[in-house]
């Protein structure tokens, strides 16, 4: 267990006053039939309680922060220290990166969209106001501007789930990297806070980078992070709450003691980053993994530890897989084989797989792989070697990375976030001010049928968000045809759909040796016997603008039905200076399984499902006409041979309204003085 002076206060006793946020009710008074004095009494504590966790709610970082006798250690929430400063120019203000991303002089990835725009020369689009205000989204997280990359340290604490994420304060591309900080009561309804932490010592001073929360079993939460140094050295940094009683965890202490790991031997110094949650091990530590590489191979290294202050090596590495550059954003979690809830990180037995998952940083692609961990030696070994981590299966086969899950102990579920970047120009960014996006949450298990995959799903209160909604039962899609649907406003969108094939035209239809790729196929646009079909979403009445959402099915050699799920982005918009890529790939579909789909459309998102989340794809859009009323939503079937059969259910989605935590505070004063005035009123009757 961590040390007491490291943890200043103790978290055992979790008796606190929730504090409202917005859309719970406030906490009600009840008069005594006896004692109008009493019930004044008694509210009026409450209220005056209520009004000092307001005041704390607005960021104050007046709570004392503890005395841990070490000059490197600040309580942040917000503000820069003055003990290690950030380069200044002559009029000693901050000198802000806004023009260009410099990911890879700083030791990570390359954050500029360029690599999805490519090397050739466009011409940059005349995108007005009225086309990027459109393109911001409802219900998807993202902060009030700037620029926004990983998820970092998702943990349910105190009722409240915590989401921080890397983020620039000073502009809309990457570069001086802090912790941005928001909560919700269901991961839907967030509350902009202060920020957590920033760049002030040396160990960070060139940015606060990923990192991962640890609930231990008596409930204090500690934050592992990487943070790059004065001299651009990735080390690995300890910090935990400055108040351990705050559900709303504002104000945080960095370690006195920070570093607390340094690369090793062998290892760059600018390819050791992003720790893992911890896991207890059967020896009684603490484990976590850091990605890393060794020449071309990507690895993930382990520490044990009892205090998180100080490690161990441990021998060898838990895995690596040869030719896969770089491993970012390493995590590590078990699935159940026999129920469908999530598991705590430190569980292992009968029953349990565990998946290794990494971000890649030579392709920006997010890769699982399910495997035997053992917990004596250390070591995790896939299930199916062809299949490995950075060489089989992703997460997602769109724009999908630097994810991290976190196990929700309240809802017993495995929820991952991942970042969604932008795939349009920097200088559209610049100009609509703000870039990236978070994907929905999703839970995640694994898939009983085929046991090779995972099933990730949009967490049960996205649903919270539907409105009204138009169902759509077996529509007859004939080959070549394309059916609108009258949906209404067809920018927030939740659609549930089915297709079946027509069994009798599968008989007809000859066996094919076709090699079909997503990505290089031509698109929706390209007619097989059986597929394209599925359906066009954001798209204008000509249909020059669209994004095919669809299955394309081919008949082996053998007779055998193989099923692809792609998104076409070639006609998403006219603009020149956007991704146009193809995203896809072979899906698993069982015996007597119907083809499902599930597509959320958000503005300038889609996130599509397939097969009950065994496979998904997340694209970024930029139409320039399928905006606002013009966009429409159709069903296709672009296949020569075979017709299809559809049913599909499409509600309108709510606005999730996320906001700073300030508008909060104001309606909870107003509600404190109507009811004190309510309360002061009856006492006098």
């Amino acid at each position: 267990m961590l040390n007491q002076k490291l943890i200043p206060t103790s978290t055992k006793d979790n008796n606190y006053d929730p504090l409202p946020d917005g859309y719970d009710s406030p906490v009600t008074c009840r008069r005594s039939p006896s004692t109008k004095t009493i019930l004044v009494a008694v509210c009026g504590v409450a209220m005056v309680g209520f009004l000092l966790v307001a005041i704390a709610f607005n960021g104050s970082s007046s709570s004392s922060s503890p005395d841990l006798n070490a000059k490197r250690v600040n309580v942040v929430g917000g503000s820069i220290s003055k003990s290690a400063k950030p380069p200044r120019n002559n009029n000693n203000t901050r000198i802000p990166h806004i023009h260009m991303s410099r990911g890879v002089s700083d030791g990570v990835s390359e954050k500029s969209n360029q690599k999805y725009l490519g090397t050739a020369a466009v011409s940059s689009y005349p995108w007005n106001n009225t086309m990027l205000s459109w393109q911001r989204t409802a219900f998807h997280f993202q902060p009030e501007k700037n620029w926004m990359n990983d998820p970092n340290g998702p943990v349910f604490y105190k009722g409240w789930y915590h989401f921080f994420y890397q983020y620039n304060p000073n502009a809309a591309v990457w570069g001086d990297i802090v912790w941005g900080h928001a909560v919700s009561r269901d991961m839907i309804h967030w509350l902009h806070l202060p920020l957590a932490m920033v760049p002030d010592q040396w160990y960070d001073i060139n940015g606060v980078w990923t990192g991962s929360a640890t609930i231990l079993p008596d409930g204090q939460l500690v934050m592992l992070y990487t943070g790059s140094t004065n001299e651009s050295v990735q080390v690995q940094n300890l910090a935990y709450p400055a108040d351990p009683s705050d559900p709303l965890l504002i104000n945080w202490v960095k370690y006195s003691g920070n570093p607390v790991l340094v690369p090793p031997p062998g290892i760059a110094a600018k390819d050791f980053r992003d720790p893992t949650t911890a896991w207890y091990t059967s020896e009684g530590k603490w484990r976590i993994a850091i990605g890393s590489k060794i020449n071309k191979t990507g690895i993930s290294l382990l520490y044990d530890t009892e205090d998180f202050k100080t490690y161990e090596s441990v021998d060898g590495i838990l895995h690596g897989v040869s030719g896969t550059g770089m491993w970012e954003c390493v995590d590590f979690y078990p699935v159940s084989t026999t129920t469908k809830y999530g598991l705590d990180t430190s569980i292992n037995g009968p029953g349990i797989k565990h998946v290794v998952k990494a971000s890649m940083d030579d392709d920006r692609h997010d890769y699982y792989a399910l495997g035997t961990y053992d917990d004596k030696t250390a070591t995790w070994v896939p299930d199916n070697p062809t299949i490995d981590v950075g060489v089989g299966i992703r997460y997602d086969y769109g724009l999908f990375y630097a994810s991290k899950t976190f196990y929700d102990q309240d809802k017993k579920r495995r929820v991952l976030w991942g970042w969604v970047g932008e795939s349009d120009s920097e200088s559209a960014d610049v100009k609509k001010g703000w870039a990236s996006l978070q994907g929905l949450p999703r839970t995640v298990v694994l898939d009983q049928k085929t046991g090779t995959n995972l099933l990730q799903w949009p967490v049960e209160e996205v649903e919270s968000l539907r409105l009204t909604s138009k169902k759509f039962d077996n529509v007859k899609l004939k080959p070549g045809s394309v059916v609108p649907l009258d949906v209404g406003p067809a920018t927030q969108l939740d659609i549930v759909a089915e297709f079946v094939l027509d069994k009798d035209a599968l008989k007809r239809i000859g066996e094919s040796n076709e090699e079909f790729s997503c990505s290089n196929s031509g698109g929706a646009a390209h007619r097989g016997a059986i597929g394209p079909f599925g359906l066009l979403v954001l798209a204008d009445k000509s249909l020059t603008e669209q994004t095919p959402v669809y299955f394309y099915v081919v008949k082996g050699i053998d007779g055998k039905l193989e099923t692809f799920f792609c998104t076409d982005q070639t006609r998403s918009s006219e603009a020149s200076d956007v991704n146009k890529i193809i995203y896809g790939n072979y899906i698993p579909v069982l015996e007597g399984e119907k083809l499902s789909l599930r597509i959320l459309v958000d503005h300038s998102i889609v996130e599509s499902f397939a097969q009950g989340g065994r496979s998904s794809i997340t694209s970024r859009v930029y139409p320039t006409k399928a905006i606002y009323g013009a966009a429409r939503v159709l069903l296709f079937n672009n296949a020569t041979e075979s017709s299809i059969t559809s049913s599909l259910e499409i509600w309108q989605m709510n606005s999730a309204f996320i906001r700073p935590y300030s508008n909060d505070q104001k309606l909870l004063f107003r509600m404190m003085k109507k009811m004190m005035k309510t309360i002061f009123v009856e006492a006098d009757s």
